[in-house]
């Protein structure tokens, strides 16, 4: 069992790590999946010009949403308890609990990044005092709904694909996975999860992208997949779903697999400590 101070530094400090590490390095993907997902299309959008617009924004917002969402996450594994044939709800109630605390930091930021992506002629910082002055601290959290519809889908079948995976994996050799394991079974999951939950992706962007007072800007998710199928058909509900598949799956591995890293470390860290203490 984990020290109780260990699960929550390594949840702290290995979420932020890893989010930060993944958001950054994988920046480009995302902004060419939303250009892909917008209204005006990829080329209008911007194309590959400015394909760092919006990196401000989630530079700020990824440490602390991820560490948020493992903080949540361990939180509630370690109260449940995952030692029994229930472990797969619970990593699936974890996750979806760990979603809605993310998003309260999430949104804001997606809301920023995302316009920025879209209009390339305009930082994350012209963005958010944009969006304050036109629609005030709610146009922030316009898509949140969306956003949480969208995540806790993808969440229920990531986490624990991902665990399930490294239980099979663990017990196969007979010794826990190690990190580069836990990245290989954190693609597998991440790419899966993102292949099936795009429609929501695309319903979601569209929301946080759509003019102040339309229809769209009022959160329906229903309605957004109405739109886009009456726009682009079926197609048009996987908009950007290979770019989006690329950027979740190595996304995945790097995130899982340094939250790994960075969790064994630290729990190393903590044993040693108590034991010399003993």
């Amino acid at each position: 069992m984990e020290n109780k101070h260990g699960y929550v530094t390594s949840a702290l400090l290995a979420g932020g790590l890893a989010g930060t590490s993944v958001d950054i390095a994988l920046f480009p993907l995302d902004t060419v999946k939303t250009r892909l997902q917008s209204a005006q299309g990829f080329l209008k959008a911007g194309g590959f010009h400015g394909i760092y617009s919006g990196i401000g924004s989630a530079a700020l917002g990824s440490a602390p949403t991820a560490a948020l969402f493992f903080l949540t996450y361990e939180s509630v594994k370690n109260i449940a308890g995952t030692e029994s044939q229930l472990s797969p709800v619970v990593h699936m109630c974890a996750a979806s609990a760990g979603e809605v605390g993310a998003c309260l930091i999430r949104v804001p930021v997606e809301v920023v990044k995302q316009r920025a992506q879209a209009n390339r002629h305009k930082s994350s910082l012209q963005v958010f005092k944009a969006t304050l002055s036109t629609e005030g601290f709610r146009g922030l959290y316009r898509g949140y709904f969306s956003t949480v519809v969208r995540e806790i889908p993808f969440s229920f079948i990531q986490f624990p694909t991902w665990e399930y995976l490294k239980k099979c994996w663990s017990k196969h050799q007979n010794t826990p996975v190690e990190p580069w394991q836990s990245s290989v079974c954190g693609a597998v999951a991440g790419c899966t999860a993102s292949g099936i939950t795009t429609p929501l992706d695309v319903a979601k962007t569209r929301i946080m992208l759509a003019e102040k007072g339309s229809v769209l800007s009022k959160g329906s998710i229903v309605h957004a997949l109405k739109v886009v199928y009456s726009e682009k058909g079926f197609k048009g509900l996987y908009s950007g779903i290979l770019p989006r598949m690329m950027w979740i799956s190595i996304g995945g591995a790097i995130f899982l697999g340094v939250y790994d890293k960075v969790k064994k470390t630290v729990n190393t860290y903590y044993m040693k400590k108590e034991h010399d203490v003993t």
